[in-house]
This record gives C-alpha cells, structure tokens and sequence, in this order.
C-alpha cells in the first residue's frame, strides 16, 4: 500500500468510527507568531484540546502537512525529515483509551497491513512523587489487542532510556514501561515542567520492528523501543491528556479527558514496505530514482546528497504551492534556504544544469491528493522554483570560487580542526609550538603560522550575501564542508557588517539627483518607482543595453526617455505594460543601500546614467529580491516601500524623441 492510498484508508476508517473530516491547515499560519511552520499535527488543534469548543463537534481527524527545520541537520539519515504529514484522530472529551488503542492496532494490521509481531508499545511507568499511577490500564488494553491478534505480549518495566540500553528486550515482550522523559505529554516536556493549569497526561507509543541486525550495538546499546538505534522506528502516538496541574503543583484528574493521536505517514509507508529507509517510500523513491536518471549516479553511493535534495525540494514545492515567495525573511528565507541547499547539494552530485524542472512534477504528482484549501498555487509553483534555481545559479559559480580561494589562504584548507582559540593561532597540532624559542618544528614562527591559519572572518561571509548572494547559513554550512576556518565571533562580525551598511543607507546623500521629479508627492513618487520599472521591462523584453536617456514625471504622468532605433510593435508595448502590471502586482519591496560608486557599478551592475558625474558613494534602488532583483538603479529617490501601492500601470503612447531615442508616455490609474 502506498502513502496516498494509507492516508486516504486512514481518513476513510475513522470517518466510519464517527470522525469528522477536518481541512488541514497550512504550512503557513499567519496568526501564529510562535513559529514559522505547522510543526505538529495537533498544534492547529491545541486550543481545542485545552477546552475551547469545536464547530465539528468532538471527534476529528485529517492529514496534516508539517515541517520542523530545526530537524535540517539531520536530513541524510533514514528517517529524518524536514517536511513529514501526520495521520491525526482527535476526542475532545468523548472517547478514552479503550477505544483509542484497539482502533490503531486494527487500522496498523486489518488495513495496512503490518504484522502484528512486528509491532511493539510503550507506556507511562507512573511517578510516585506526583501521585500519578503506572498507567496499567493502557497496557492491559494493549496485551489484550495482541492476544487477540495471536500475540502473547508481555510486559516489561524500564525505567529510562539508559536503562533500556542496558537491559534490551527478553523474548515475547511487546509492551513496555518507561518514565516521563518517553512517556508523559504537556506543552512544557515533562511532569517537572509541566505548566500550571494546563491538561497533560500519560502517552503511548506504538513502534515498528525492523529487526535486530538494524541495531548498532556498539554505538547505541541493547535494542529496545526507545533506543536512538534504527531497529525500531516510531510509527504513532497516542496521548492520553487525563490530568490537569493545579496551583500548589499536584495533579488531578480531568472530568473531560481528551485524546490526541498522530501517526506519521511517512514512516507508516515505510512500515508497510518494511524498509527502515523512508526515502522509498511513494512519496519519495520516485524523486531518488529520477536524481539516479539525471546524476548518472547510483541512490546506494551518494545516500546523503539525494536524501537531503528530495527531502529539501519536496518541502519547497509544498511551501510555494501555498503561496510563499522566496526572499530574506522568516518563512521565505526558509524556502529560500531548502532551495539553495538542494542546488548545492545537486552540484555534489554533478548536476550542473537546471534540474528543479524535472524534479518538482513528479512532487506535485504524488501530492495531487491534498485538498486546495491549502494547495493554492500549484501551477505556479514551479514557476517561483525555476526563477529561484536560475537566479541562485547566476551567482552560485562565482560565490564557490570565492570560497575555493579563501580556502586557499588557509593550511591547505584544513585549519579548522586545529584552530580554536582567538585570532585563529593553532594549539595541540603536530607542529605543536615551542614555547620557550617561538619556532615550530617546520621552521614557522608564530607570527608566520598565525598568518597561514588566519580564519574566514563575519566580514567575509557578509561580503559572500551582499556581493554572491549566499545566505549566512548556507555559506557556514559550506564553510564547515570545506575544512575552512571560521573566527571566533564570526557571527557578531558579520552582525555589524550588516549593521553599519543598515546606517549607512539612513543617511541621504548631498547632492544626488532628484530623477526627475517636479514634487516628492505621493503620486509622484510611485511614478517615480514605475520609471525604474519601465526601464526593467524594456531591458528584459528589448535589450538588454537598454538605457535611461531622460524622465520627467508629474503628478499626472510619466515620460520616459531609452535608446532604441526603431519604433514598438503594439505587441511589444503591450508586453511592457503587461510586465510592469506583473510586478506592480507581486508587490515588490523597495529597498536601498549606499555603496561606494565603483562597487555599485561593477559588482552590483546597478544602472546609471552619469557615473563621471556621480559621487564616491551612491545611493542604489533595489526592486525585489536583492539577490536576485527585477530592478538595481542608482538613484536619489524617493520611492514607495512596496510595489503593490503603485496602482494600475498604462502606456498611453510611444514615439520619437530624437535621433536613437524612443519616449514612453504612461499614466497610473
């Protein structure tokens, strides 16, 4: 059974229990400013949980997209991933644990299929401090779902983890008693912590055997359910939330208990094929299987790099087919960064080439099944993937060979396991220091090995974003990779790099032109704006040396002067205007910057008029993404902050004004 056919049987079975089907939320939440993402299948449902009312009543269920990027480091592994869905049945004060426990194992092994000896629990072994009992009734109901499924389960009492690692498991145990760091949920982790006031309770996890040849025994210890080894994997979790903290800091019984079950379908699939391996699953094999058919290169040799480019690009599809941009804050700047990091990852592989195109179909395929109230732009989507993959690749080259040769600057590239102390000198080498005459065993003084080890500073990786466009993240990651040393307050360097050019751009400079304005009116100033779009338009659909000759903007209309030698087809006029209304409606940010003039004309490739005229700094306009912008113009201002305020942009004629130059006339409505 596939992970589309599980989820769909899933919502199917509890909707014949009495469930209610409920819409997933997005990905996105724009009234939560706790987190980024949907990180949890319960966390839409958590004010119901905590007693608020529910308009569908006391049973629900549904399928929730969600992603966690504190998990990204982990991605490479079997079973990590950023993006994973949860399977989710919910009783707000209805059923219990009776109910609860047998309908899981009936859906693991009548519907999907699972051996039911393959299939192991743990439960909460109770907290004498807190009067809070073992939870002997869960695991009564579980020993008697085994029995009749023909399994003979006994019980074993753990304790913690540790002591899970020691013992193992002894024949015919199924069911298991672990303490509060396994087995206790409340928003604040464990008993110890658990707020005051809020409902929390016992838990009880239900595993998947892949085996005792799966278990690194060596590095994890004696199997068992808990073990951080990869014989058993988690497949869902039921909490039981049966008690409320009171002010003094004891527990009592809710009178209203709740369930909030959530089965990872991922790992469910995974399951069902008995692979440990979640990456062949349907949702994500067929993405593995076409990097093979791209990179030339075998899943078994490069496990890591496809891993971390399916995982990453499955999560950027979901993302942009909701409707996120990228860009350089919170959400899009996570989008931003799944994108980047699969390209880079795609470049280990050998894919130099465009390759989102081929890839994100196969995504949008195997995710036709979720509803559209939370996929609400796919076609688009891999439209914003592509121009994200083609602008970062522009800079890509140059951003690595600048890397290459920092890492040159060091020992071969290699300094950054012996340089740790402050200014980047080398303790505990091989060519450890000798104190007393200052001269390693080569022949290097101090001053000359400080110099050959000198870190990679917060500066350069300042200089790697604003100049190649390389996020800070990103650009550590590769850092880290290449064996290049880093500063010790790398990250405040880069801190007050940015920090400096955020006031620098607050002071206007003397001087500079006005662009043309008669006033700084409101009007005014959104003409003003749609000049550098007109200019941005004609470069890209045109020519490319396109440029300014002369405006003059009022608050009725906007002239526009460009070098051309011949007059618009109404075709191509009408792409201008239609390119102009595209971006106006993208509602662009407008941002700007000083630099020096030389920077800003040659690495920047801002526009400008009159550079012998100019000033030593400038000031630079930026419409869109700065590293990948739809406008760069050296510019006095002022401008509007975003693009979307601008209003409705028409070309009202176009002709001669001299010899070479062609005259737009458009207005605003």
């Amino acid at each position: 059974m596939n992970a589309s056919e599980i989820r769909q049987k899933f919502l199917e079975y509890e909707e014949k229990l009495g469930h209610k089907v409920i819409a997933p939320a997005p990905l996105v939440l724009e009234n939560d400013p706790t987190t980024l993402f949907t990180g949890s299948g319960m966390q839409p449902l958590l004010p119901y949980l905590l007693g608020k009312p529910h308009q569908d009543g006391k049973r629900l269920t549904d399928s929730q997209p969600s992603m966690r990027l504190q998990d990204i480091e982990d991605v490479g592994d079997p079973r990590h991933t950023t993006v994973f869905e949860m399977l989710g049945n919910w009783s707000l004060g209805d059923y219990f644990k009776k109910e609860q426990i047998p309908a899981f194992f009936e859906f693991l092994t009548s519907v999907v299929g699972l051996d039911p000896n393959k299939i192991y629990v743990t439960c909460f072994i109770g907290n004498e401090k807190y009067g809070i009992p073992k939870d002997t009734e869960a695991a009564e109901i579980w020993q008697e779902v085994f029995k009749k499924a023909g399994v003979e389960a006994k019980i074993a009492e753990i304790g913690s983890a540790k002591d899970g690692d020691k013992r193992g498991i002894k024949p015919g145990e199924h069911i298991f008693f672990y303490d509060d760091h396994e087995n206790w949920w409340s928003r604040g982790g464990g008993i110890e912590t658990t707020p005051i006031g809020d409902p929390c309770g016992p838990d009880s996890e239900v595993f998947y055997d892949f085996g005792e040849d799966k278990q690194d025994i060596e590095k994890y210890g004696q199997s068992h359910p808990a073990s951080d080894g990869a014989r058993f994997m988690e497949i869902g979790n039921q909490v039981f939330m049966q008690y409320r903290r009171k002010e003094d800091g004891t527990f009592e019984e809710l009178e209203n208990k709740n369930v909030d079950f959530g089965g990872g379908l991922e790992r469910i699939a995974a399951a069902s094929i008995d692979s440990f391996d979640v990456f062949k699953i349907s949702l994500l094999k067929p993405i593995i299987d076409k990097l093979e058919e791209i990179s030339g290169k075998s899943y078994d040799n490069n496990t890591d790099e496809m891993r971390i480019i399916a995982d990453h690009l499955r999560g950027a599809y979901l993302l942009s087919a909701q409707g996120l941009k990228p860009s350089n804050k919170q959400q899009g700047y996570a989008l931003r960064r799944l994108i980047r990091r699969a390209i880079l990852k795609a470049l280990d592989l050998g894919i130099a080439q465009n390759f989102i195109s081929e890839i994100i179909p196969i995504i949008a395929e195997n995710y036709k099944d979720l509803p559209d109230s939370i996929l609400t732009t796919r076609e688009d989507a891999i439209n914003t993937l592509e121009r994200e993959e083609k602008a970062f690749r522009q800079t890509l080259s140059k951003g690595l060979k600048e890397l290459d040769k920092m890492a040159k600057h060091t020992r071969g590239g290699s300094a950054k396991n012996d340089t740790t102390q402050a200014g980047g000198a080398a303790v505990g080498t091989p060519a450890a220091w000798n104190e007393r005459s200052g001269v390693n065993p080569v022949g290097e003084t101090a001053d000359d090995r400080t110099r050959a080890v000198q870190p990679l500073t917060g500066y350069d990786l300042f200089k790697l974003q604003d100049t190649y466009g390389f996020p800070f993240e990103i650009s550590v990651e590769e850092i880290y990779r290449k064996n290049i040393p880093l500063s010790e307050n790398y990250k405040k360097e880069f801190d007050d790099a940015l920090n400096e050019q955020r006031e620098r751009s607050k002071t206007a400079s003397k001087g500079m032109f006005k662009g043309g304005l008669e006033d700084h009116g409101e009007t005014t100033t959104k003409y003003h704006t749609a000049t550098h779009l007109t200019l941005a338009a004609l470069q890209k659909l045109l020519d490319k040396n396109i440029g300014q000759q002369g405006s003059n903007i009022t608050a009725e209309r906007m002239r526009f002067d460009f070098n051309f030698e011949r007059k618009l087809t109404p075709e191509e006029k009408q792409a201008i205007e239609d390119q102009v209304n595209e971006w106006i409606s993208e509602d662009l940010p407008v941002t700007f910057d000083e630099y020096d003039k030389d920077y800003a004309k040659n690495v920047l490739k801002a526009h400008g008029q009159f550079w012998e005229k100019y000033p030593a700094k400038v000031k630079v306009y930026t419409i869109g993404d700065p590293e990948n912008p739809v406008s760069r113009e050296v510019c006095g201002g002022p401008h509007v902050e975003h693009t979307g305020v601008i209003g409705k942009y028409k070309i009202k004629k176009e002709e001669s004004s001299s010899a070479g130059v062609r005259r737009i006339k458009a207005i605003i409505e």
